[in-house]
């Protein structure tokens, strides 16, 4: 059984940091993509970022050159490093991985539980 325990969210004021981790668990044999996702009250959740297992990365336009994604492959943990924070990033992040289980043929999707991060106007 595979499980996401993300960690990291908060309030904090803005301009300021916070990082957020995401470790998998369960018998994971690889990786396709780790990513992040976040929904705001009354809309539609959207990507943040997310690397492959190449290591490319991609960020929506609203982040880019604040947020970092990187990953730690021994820890199948991925990491998304927020700076410079603005209102208009408080929602929850939510982990998003596409992964192979030992023993399995095929790649499935998972979800986090889900973390708030606020940051208040």
């Amino acid at each position: 059984q595979v499980q996401l325990v993300e960690s990291g969210g908060g309030l904090v004021q803005p301009g300021g940091s916070l990082r957020l981790s995401c470790a998998a668990s369960g018998s994971i044999f690889s990786f396709n993509y780790m990513g992040w996702y976040r929904q705001a009250p009354g809309k539609q959740r959207e990507l943040v970022a997310v690397i492959t297992s190449g290591g490319s990365t991609n960020y929506a336009d609203s982040v880019q050159g604040r947020f970092t994604i990187s990953r730690d492959n021994a820890k199948n943990t991925v990491y998304l490093q927020m700076n410079s924070l603005k209102p208009e990033d408080t929602a929850v992040y939510y982990c998003n991985v596409k992964l192979r289980q030992i023993g399995s043929a095929f790649y499935s999707e998972y979800w986090g539980q889900g973390t708030q991060v606020t940051v208040p106007s």
